[in-house]
């Protein structure tokens, strides 16, 4: 069941809502506790009346952000593979997507540019953004992220081919280390005939270099 936690004074206030909050898988108890310990270590006091939610908020913020460890891709799929004798280039580009840099747990954000060339099968398309998000919502590195998600869709179509490019802006490199705001990161990956054959490859780019710099 939701809880709704409503300010002192009797009236809903947003700055001290905890929205949606459900049952976590994860251990709350325990990650409120660490919570706490780390405000009171950076100087904080975890019991003054704007941290008072602060513990739970973080770990039902922690469920959603890496609930991509629990998500089974045969359940994502829910049998949205269909027999299709189509065999040209299909793409779903501007996949917004989120994750967390697993060096400093720091958000990184961007777009997802997704396609591959059916053999017989193609799938939802709604399911492509559903398994940028299984890989998004995990401690990651950009560049493994984009190669699981293309992994992911060669061996469960099997097409001919399968591209992902993935932009993304690291806050890791925003807010720290060498603050380098307006910096942006594209990896990519490649199986089948957008490897092997460069007019394929040039072509997928072509698709989506308008949202590319």
């Amino acid at each position: 069941m939701n809880e709704l936690l409503l300010a002192q004074n009797g009236e809903q206030d947003n700055d001290h809502v905890i929205d949606e909050i459900t049952e976590p898988n994860i251990n709350t108890s325990r990650l409120e506790d660490l919570v706490r310990e780390t405000l009171s270590i950076v100087g904080e006091d975890p019991g003054r009346e704007g941290l008072l939610h602060t513990p739970r908020r973080v770990a039902i913020a922690w469920e959603f952000l890496t609930h991509g460890y629990t998500m089974d891709i045969a359940e994502v799929l829910n049998g949205a593979v269909f027999e299709e004798q189509y065999d040209e280039m299909v793409v779903v580009k501007d996949i917004d997507f989120y994750s967390l840099c697993e060096h400093h747990c720091l958000p990184f954000f961007g777009k997802a540019h997704v396609a591959y060339i059916p053999n017989g099968k193609i799938v939802g398309l709604s399911k492509l953004p559903r398994i940028v998000d299984v890989f998004a919502r995990r401690l990651q590195v950009q560049e493994r992220m984009t190669q699981q998600i293309a992994r992911t869709i060669q061996e469960h179509l099997q097409p001919q081919g399968v591209a992902v490019v993935t932009e993304a802006s690291h806050m890791c490199m925003m807010m720290r280390g060498v603050q380098k705001q307006n910096s942006a990161t594209t990896a990519s990956a490649m199986f089948g005939v957008f490897k092997d054959q460069v007019e394929t490859r040039n072509e997928f780019m072509t698709l989506i270099t308008g949202v590319l710099r």
